[in-house]
């Protein structure tokens, strides 16, 4: 039994520290900027897509997408980056969807949380994919101060924040919410409390798939 679970957050929430600690206490973790970058390679779907859509002038002189280059052209405003993302985001759910099915044809007796990370996972209608959401949640100032702390521009973290969905609504669709205001310490605490949750969500699934396929065939009243 697998129980999926969709972790997001906005940008330079602690999403990586979260992953990293689910990952430690035995959860697989997919991380959709891993797979964006595989299928950004020569050869793959989504190399091939970027260049019919935006043109050779996109690619380094090796063949590999120019990603500067790419941000520079798709994410003028908001019109061009839902450009982007349309012609992306369905190759890495469906990648995402390949790795978590794979795992459970590897390992059809073992019980996993399987933790997808991904930025715009909401944003690209992923909640109904999931069984549970898990956000990070910062100060809108904290995130973009921490972002220029790892070396983005100010302005540059600010507009992808801009392009992120609001946060309240973020926090509404969360069946989890992990703050993230504090230390290092203190959101690995809190990813251990959720992670405690989810393994009573995962029983819960276990039991209710168990119970679902004792239950008795429902007799039709006769007329």
């Amino acid at each position: 039994m697998i129980l999926r679970v969709g972790l997001t957050g906005g940008i330079a929430s602690g999403k990586s520290t979260v992953a990293r600690t689910l990952a430690g206490l035995g959860c697989m973790v997919v991380d959709a900027d891993a797979v964006v970058a595989r299928l950004y390679r020569p050869g793959e779907a989504g190399h091939d897509a970027l260049v019919r859509a935006y043109g050779r002038e996109i690619l380094k002189e090796d063949g590999e997408i120019d990603r500067p280059k790419l941000a520079s052209i798709a994410f003028v405003d908001e019109a061009t980056a839902k450009k982007l993302n349309s012609l992306i985001h369905p190759l890495v759910i469906d990648e995402e969807e390949r790795i978590i099915t794979g795992e459970a044809q590897r390992f059809p007796d073992r019980d996993r949380i399987v933790v997808v990370e991904a930025t715009l996972l909401l944003e690209s209608g992923g909640k109904k994919r999931y069984d549970r959401i898990v956000v990070v949640d910062s100060q809108p100032a904290v995130q973009i101060d921490r972002a220029v702390r790892r070396g983005m521009n100010r302005q540059d973290a600010e507009r992808r924040s801009a392009r992120q969905m609001l946060r309240a609504e973020r926090r509404r669709q969360a069946d989890y919410i992990i703050e993230n205001d504090g230390d290092i310490r203190t959101l690995e605490v809190e990813a251990m409390r959720v992670y405690e949750k989810l393994l009573a969500d995962l029983t819960a699934k276990k039991k209710s798939a168990a119970g679902t396929s004792a239950a008795p065939p429902t007799k039709k009243k006769k007329t």
